[in-house]
């Protein structure tokens, strides 16, 4: 009987550097269920939504092949191993808003100057 299991065996993510780095702030692109391995949770039970947000804490590894992300989750209180493949970097939108952000000017004012 042929299965149609879809595996990444030939992929070895260790040969490069990790995607994330700790404290990055990242966004999950993928539910994530229980697999069993998570305490207080039944299986099957999802863990984090597509779209929440969290922040790297450790970066292990699995299989010697793959990298795994610890993501703290803050607003869920919890934190959850992930694949690189299951996680986008969470960044500002446009760095102009981020620098007017920490600077307390807006676009128009800092032109004014």
């Amino acid at each position: 009987m042929a299965t149609n299991i879809v595996r990444d065996s030939d992929v070895v993510e260790l040969v490069n550097p990790p995607r994330f780095d700790y404290g990055q702030k990242v966004r999950s692109k993928k539910y994530v269920r229980n697999d069993g391995t998570f305490p207080g949770k039944e299986v099957g039970e999802i863990l984090v939504k597509k779209g929440d947000v969290g922040y790297v804490t450790s970066i292990g590894t699995f299989l010697q092949q793959f990298y795994i992300y610890g993501v703290d989750f803050y607003e869920l209180g919890y934190r959850v191993g992930m694949r690189g493949k299951e996680l986008e970097a969470d960044e500002p939108e446009d760095e102009g808003d981020l620098a007017s952000e920490q600077t307390g000017i807006t676009t128009a004012q800092a032109e004014e100057a």
